[in-house]
């Protein structure tokens, strides 16, 4: 089998395509690269420079590499700036997403593994989410994972495409440093770009009906999540097991705001007391995965912790910001 990872040269996309080609798999990358990191890629893995609204770019890919697989990772998802670029989010995630099935199907691929987000969920109000919670986003980019999933179980049903659906909780983390997460809009680097600049990290809402008032969320660490990536992909291309799943991607358990601070700081060193900011619109007070799906049926489990996510993204966020290098 061959599989076209898209958005490989991604935060998420690079640890997947290397956890997949050092597991044996063949593994080829498709990216545009307007976010990816060509360099995270070992010179093994084929890139092949590509946007999902460009068909034709996708038909070579995927008769260039006899491909037989797709995973599909290539996607907008910033949540705040899909709610002020709507159209944008719509363009990328569901009408490219449309470009890349229309491809697969006229190329004969049978098994796609799309890369979704616990996002769809909206802001359950449940102790442990499960695949059967009723998914209600509140925002563009939920929609448009929502939409996705729709539509790969659609062209699934109706082109005997095997299909699975990922929902990712928190990412963070690093399988080595420079594959680190660069950006900052996610919880950890956010927290790092604070210390970088030398000011207090910020929490939203300290009232919550929490232990400790702030929200509390499930981190799955991207290592972790490369592995699930392997097991599904592998499910898929065993005929004996049905096709059509969708499972939750996470640990299970619950760390707050405060808590992911604390360890922040005793990680860093830099213990500067948090600053409590208002509310944000939209955010759950809990939101922590039910895992049993994927580890009844495959027999995965995180095997990560939350400090070792904290460790490891320090780390690369370090290797990329050499004016840390003195302390």
């Amino acid at each position: 089998m061959t599989w076209l990872i898209t958005g490989g040269a991604g935060y998420i996309g690079a640890h997947v395509a290397r956890s997949m080609a050092e597991a044996g798999e063949r593994v080829v990358v498709l990216d545009d690269v307007s976010s990816g990191v060509v360099d995270r890629l070992p010179a093994e893995i084929p890139l092949v420079r590509g946007s999902l609204l460009d068909r034709e770019a996708i038909d070579r890919a995927l008769a260039d590499h006899a491909v037989t697989g797709v995973v599909h990772l290539a996607a907008k998802k910033q949540v705040g700036q899909s709610v002020e670029e709507p159209l944008t989010y719509y363009r990328e995630n569901v009408h490219g997403l449309t470009v890349l099935l229309e491809a697969v199907v006229a190329a004969g691929v049978e098994r796609f593994l799309f890369s979704s987000s616990a996002a769809v969920y909206g802001v359950p109000d449940v102790e442990l989410i499960t695949e059967k919670t009723p998914a209600v986003p509140i925002n563009p980019y939920g929609e448009t994972k929502l939409t996705g999933e729709w539509l790969v179980r659609a062209t699934g049903r109706a082109h005997s495409l095997r299909t699975a659906c990922l929902r990712y909780f928190n990412v963070a983390g690093a399988a080595r440093p420079e594959l680190a997460d660069t950006g900052v809009f996610n919880i950890i680097p956010m927290f790092f770009d604070r210390i970088t600049r030398g000011e207090p990290v910020r929490i939203f809402g300290a009232d919550y009906p929490t232990p400790d008032g702030t929200c509390v969320r499930d981190y799955i660490h991207v290592a972790d999540l490369a592995d699930a990536h392997l097991a599904v992909a592998r499910r898929l291309a065993a005929r004996d097991v049905p096709g059509d799943v969708t499972y939750n991607i996470g640990r299970g358990e619950g760390v707050s705001v405060r808590e992911l601070a604390d360890l922040v700081g005793e990680v860093t060193g830099h213990r500067a007391p948090p600053v409590v900011e208002p509310r944000r619109a939209g955010d759950a007070a809990k939101a922590v995965a039910s895992v049993e799906s994927i580890t009844a049926d495959l027999g995965w489990t995180a095997r990560r912790g939350v400090r070792e996510m904290v460790e490891s993204a320090w780390e690369g966020w370090r290797l990329h910001h050499p004016e840390l290098s003195a302390e």
